[in-house]
């Protein structure tokens, strides 16, 4: 029993003896390298890298340099009419006489249409002959009574009858006026869809009045903007079919804003004298809010988004460093960078998904900015309320 029990120590002892060597065979393979391994011995230099061990990345980059700048609203509008108004007749009757011509620009107050009046006149010329009567028995009366032959009370009734004349009168030449359609103002008349001799009333239209020397431009604004918006401030806008902008500028705007879109309702005013705009046209409005010449831009793809701040990589001493930024009106291609930038500063503006803070790069030949004033296309999404503000500023 004894010399079992010593032969089964012996096996076990010879079995720890194996797992121990095997141990140290396996674990030197398993445990990463020192540090100290990745030192290059030959001077002691280190191979050139990142603060993180990575290599030096190449990278594109941007110099930032002021530039002249236009930082403007866009947004679709339409024009209108100075003055616009659909010809249609206050009274029923028959058309006698249509004097103007399709197209053609009229004066204010000239007769464009006339309605059969023939009863009207009649009346006219009754009313015309029991005033006569009415003034002579006035002064036969008058005369009596200064002559003392006649009392006050009668002389009241014959000149209470002649101002009912004078008002009978009046009311008949009111009538006679309905049968009349007078330009309101300077414009150029429409197509019309009456001839002579056709039956009209009150609802059928007979032409559209417009003044066209001047247009308005309605457009739309999101309300974020109202605090930079002054009357008298310049807008330009282009049209379908015609090349080259027009100019105009504000001169009012609706005192609310549009509970649905959450738009500011504006109009502009410019002038058309050779009449080649024409009302209801649909317009790309331009308002610019601020004009600057010195203006930080950079590329819009420099830019990283967070959640409470935004950041850009700059090169400072071959290293990329973060950067906070403040930024204002971005367009398609660029940003406006308010603070957190100066000029001459290096931009970096490709690799950011693979860049760390302190990480060593090697800058590309750096952009340099463009030549020329760049403009700021600062589209809106909301709808536009009576054009688009939405249409889509």
């Amino acid at each position: 029993m004894w010399k079992h029990n010593v032969t089964l120590r012996r096996k076990y002892f010879v079995a720890m003896l194996v797992l121990v060597a095997l141990a140290g065979a396996i674990v030197p393979k398993i445990l990463p390298a020192p540090r100290d391994s990745a030192i290059h011995h030959a001077g002691g230099a280190t191979n050139p890298s990142s603060e993180h061990g990575g290599s030096a990345l190449h990278v594109a980059t941007f110099v930032v340099q002021p530039q002249p700048f236009d930082e403007s609203i866009h947004a679709t509008g339409t024009l209108l009419a100075e003055e616009s108004v659909e010809l249609q007749p206050e009274i029923s009757g028959k058309v006698v006489a249509i004097t103007f011509v399709e197209g053609g620009r009229v004066r204010k107050g000239e007769l464009l249409v006339k309605l059969n009046d023939a009863d009207l006149r009649a009346t006219a010329n009754r009313a015309t002959y029991r005033k006569s009567l009415a003034q002579l028995r006035e002064r036969r009366i008058a005369q009596l009574l200064k002559q003392g032959v006649a009392r006050q009370e009668e002389y009241d009734m014959a000149l209470s009858e002649l101002n009912i004349q004078d008002a009978e009168i009046a009311l008949i030449d009111a009538q006679i006026a309905k049968t009349e359609i007078r330009a309101p103002f300077d414009g150029v008349v429409g197509l019309r869809y009456v001839s002579e001799g056709a039956y009209v009333n009150a609802t059928t239209r007979i032409a559209t009045l417009q003044r066209v020397d001047k247009l308005k431009v309605d457009f739309a604004i999101p309300e974020k903007y109202i605090g930079r918006l002054r009357i008298g401030s310049p807008v330009t806008f282009s049209v379908a079919g015609r090349e080259g902008r027009s100019d105009g500028e504000i001169y009012a705007f609706d005192p609310r804003i549009d509970s649905g879109t959450r738009m500011l309702l504006i109009r502009a005013v410019c002038r058309n004298p050779q009449g080649r705009l024409l009302p209801g046209t649909f317009a790309n409005v331009a308002l610019t809010l601020t004009q600057l010449s010195d203006a930080l831009l950079i590329p819009a793809e420099a830019v990283i988004p967070g959640v409470d701040e935004k950041q850009v990589f700059v090169i400072d001493d071959g290293k990329a460093q973060r950067r906070v930024v403040e930024t204002g009106t971005r367009t398609a291609s660029v940003v406006h960078v308010l603070a957190g930038l100066a000029a001459g500063d290096v931009v970096i503006t490709s690799g950011l998904q693979q860049l760390r803070a302190g990480q060593a790069v090697v800058p590309l030949d750096a952009q340099q900015p463009s030549a020329g004033r760049q403009s700021a296309d600062a589209k809106a999404a909301e709808p536009h309320a009576a054009t688009k503000t939405s249409a889509h500023l």
